[in-house]
């Protein structure tokens, strides 16, 4: 990746996080309790940025795939151990984006074609 590419993708990182005011708290709301103004959209430009921002893909000299390629979400998909799962999306699917959206944002991803089921408890005994 071009060093200007690079720096322009920091750049609009920079700019989603000095808009944001805040860091995220759980559940997408700022931690001083005010919504974002403009949520990112996945597979937007500015999600993207802010994917990597998360999720480095470049080795910190300006190598690495261009934003947004295939190259670059196979990246992605090995940082986050999902490459080689059948549940995975294709990458050319919107849903791949909000995959990656909801694992890297901290949401629980659902099963793909479907909703989680609701858990009761824990999966370990509570007490001794």
């Amino acid at each position: 990746m071009a060093f200007r590419q690079w720096m322009t993708a920091w750049m609009v990182a920079c700019q989603l996080a000095i808009s944001a005011g805040a860091v995220m708290a759980a559940g997408g709301q700022r931690a001083d309790g005010v919504a974002p103004a403009t949520p990112v959209i996945p597979c937007s430009p500015e999600w993207v940025a802010l994917i990597d921002g998360s999720i480095p893909t470049s080795d910190g000299q300006g190598h690495g795939p261009d934003l947004g390629s295939d190259e670059w979400k196979s990246v992605v998909e090995f940082r986050l151990g999902l490459r080689g799962r059948a549940d995975v999306p294709e990458r050319d699917d919107p849903a791949w984006c909000s995959l990656v959206d909801r694992l890297v944002r901290g949401a629980p991803a659902a099963p793909r074609g479907g909703d989680a089921a609701p858990t009761e408890g824990p999966s370990f005994p509570c007490t001794d």
